[in-house]
């Protein structure tokens, strides 16, 4: 018997919706970047894309436990000396709360070109609407 490996021809997408709502970030994020990379299928296979799209709603709501609220930093660097810019978790959902659900679940993948492909099929929108609905996705639950 010879083992399967899937091609890109014979994978299937299909469209999930997550609400964060209330979801503890770091839980959110790990089973999110399982769809994505496919591994709740059976036709998982490491090196092609298998996974699934995910659309996140209500991003501005995801929490987080103990004091990370205040205490939990986000760096970058612009490049230049003296450049390093940070931001702690609550400046960065009152100014962009995609960017704090996305940094999460790209530090979850792994560092190579499969997973830059990966996640631009996240979609993450800061309210409750999102323009994905022609896609008919399905409600994702996530136990959190």
């Amino acid at each position: 018997m010879k083992t399967y490996s899937a091609n890109p021809n014979d994978r299937d997408r299909r469209w999930f919706v997550v609400d964060a709502e209330g979801k503890t970030l770091g839980r959110l994020s790990t089973q999110i970047a399982d769809v994505l990379r496919g591994k709740r299928k059976p036709t998982y296979t490491p090196h092609v894309d298998t996974g699934d799209f995910v659309v996140v709603i209500n991003a501005e709501k995801v929490s987080v436990t103990g004091k990370k609220r205040s205490t939990k930093m986000y760096h970058r660097h612009s490049g230049y000396p003296g450049g390093l810019k940070s931001r702690t978790f609550e400046e960065m959902i009152e100014r962009k709360p995609e960017d704090v659900i996305r940094l999460a679940v790209k530090g979850m993948l792994p560092r190579n070109r499969l997973s830059r492909r990966q996640i631009t099929k996240l979609k993450i929108y800061a309210g409750p609407q999102h323009p994905h609905s022609a896609q008919s996705p399905e409600i994702l639950e996530i136990d959190a």
